[in-house]
């Protein structure tokens, strides 16, 4: 817990020189944000290696590296230095070991070797987000998506004839919203 109050300290501080999160947010950061990021944690079995893209400013991948024990290999991508920057901060404020990858998710994730998850929220897509972490699905990791209200319509836009199968699971933080799970079909 004091590790996320810290976080939520610096995430205040830091919105005031920069946007990291919706400014309506703010009055709601512990359901909204760090809640709401925790709950996949309950779909991620003893991950080794786990990759967030898009971390813009932490959701979900720094509440998961916070709350997960330290033998866990977190990778942060995001391509703004700024928050970069902020990340690098929460992780050092925090005491939280991640690997913080200032760059575009296609030059970063081919260098990252195996993964047993991957997470996003807020970036793109679902069928997007299954083109971004293609490599990474293909070799056997869960994708973990956290998706809002128009979960619907990005499921009428992914590949029927697709190798992955889509778990949407009811999120228990927004009514309206699903965490999709997506793994690799077996034959």
């Amino acid at each position: 817990m004091e590790k996320l109050e810290l976080y939520e300290k610096l995430l205040i501080r830091w919105q005031g020189m920069m946007n990291l999160v919706a400014p309506s947010t703010l009055d709601a950061i512990w359901t909204r944000h760090f809640a709401d990021s925790a709950q996949i944690l309950a779909h991620a079995k003893a991950p080794k290696v786990w990759a967030d893209l898009g971390s813009g400013a932490g959701f979900p991948g720094m509440v998961c590296a916070i709350l997960t024990a330290d033998d866990t290999v977190f990778h942060l991508i995001e391509s703004d230095a700024r928050k970069c920057s902020f990340l690098r901060t929460v992780s050092r404020e925090t005491g939280t070991p991640v690997q913080v990858h200032c760059g575009r998710i296609a030059d970063v994730v081919p260098d990252l070797g195996d993964v047993d998850i991957v997470s996003a929220r807020a970036l793109a897509p679902l069928s997007q987000l299954i083109e971004m972490s293609h490599s990474m699905l293909e070799n056997g990791a869960l994708g973990l998506f956290l998706k809002g209200q128009d979960i619907a319509s990005e499921l009428t836009k992914v590949a029927i004839n697709s190798r992955f199968a889509i778990d949407l699971v009811q999120s228990l933080t927004l009514e309206e919203g699903r965490i999709a799970c997506v793994r690799r079909q077996l034959k």
